[in-house]
């Protein structure tokens, strides 16, 4: 697939969805589009409410679903007065099971437009515009939010921006297309894109393997810039050691899907 088919660079004052400068408050998405927020949250109770209230209060036409990846915190009891809608998994499955368990619930529901927010705090919800005016302008399916394409905001560890270099890499020789944010969770995915990955979609490094499946697809990734913060409160669990396993363990799994063949898909 050639460069002009899968990324796609808007400028970074990009307009938002309603036609004010992205950032705008009072943010509005046309009322017929169908979007669901996937939050997908393990151990999170510091951070969901204030997050799930953000998301509610800019974008009262949408739905936001979160997904109690088996929490031994109070994660779930923290939204109990909120409108949204929460799902627990009765044990962890990881972010790639948490994720998909939305993109399932937006394709059986019929959902337009699902969008992918972390629960902590690292992707401010005033930044979702960008992503939806990039889906609108350009007709991309899958929308990645790239922290690399501004010259501010937080970019993560030393060791992690390492291996998100690696990991961008790699993609771009294999996709032949810059890509400059690799593992990035911040993304919107329109219908095609959401019943591709309802269906395939990697339990264990899905970020990478998720842009992986979309180029195989034959289906349009855009990437475009947008801030992004530290966590709210917390910890990651993804330690030192982990970032180590998890750089050879990516590299590996990219190499192995050059080697999987891939099932025609549908896009309508």
């Amino acid at each position: 697939m050639g460069e002009q088919n899968f990324n796609v660079f808007l400028p970074h004052n990009t307009w938002s969805a309603n036609g004010h400068p992205a950032g705008h408050k009072g943010i509005a998405v046309d009322p017929e589009l169908r979007v669901l927020f996937i939050v997908p949250a393990y151990n999170e109770a510091l951070t969901l409410p204030s997050l799930v209230r953000e998301l509610q209060t800019l974008f009262p036409t949408c739905d936001v679903l979160v997904i109690d990846d088996g929490s031994t915190d109070q994660t779930r009891n923290v939204l109990k007065g909120l409108s949204a809608r929460v799902i627990s998994l009765p044990y962890r499955l990881g972010v790639g099971g948490a994720v998909q368990t939305g993109l399932h619930i937006a394709l059986q529901e019929g959902y337009e437009v699902a969008v992918q927010v972390d629960a902590d705090g690292q992707h401010p919800p005033q930044e979702v515009p960008k992503l939806l005016a990039a889906m609108r302008q350009s007709g991309g399916d899958l929308v990645l939010g790239s922290r690399f394409l501004v010259p501010l905001g937080y970019r993560s560890t030393f060791t992690r921006r390492l291996g998100i270099r690696l990991f961008s890499h790699l993609l771009s020789l294999i996709c032949r297309a810059r890509i400059t944010d690799a593992t990035s969770g911040f993304r919107a995915m329109n219908r095609r894109a959401i019943k591709l990955l309802a269906t395939r979609y990697a339990e264990d490094y899905p970020e990478v393997e998720a842009i992986l499946t979309v180029h195989k697809a034959g289906l349009r990734m855009i990437e475009v810039p947008v801030q992004m913060s530290e966590r709210r409160a917390g910890h990651s669990s993804i330690g030192p050691l982990d970032s180590l396993q998890y750089l050879v363990k990516v590299t590996l799994t990219i190499l192995m899907n050059l080697l999987r063949k891939q099932e025609p898909h549908d896009h309508d």
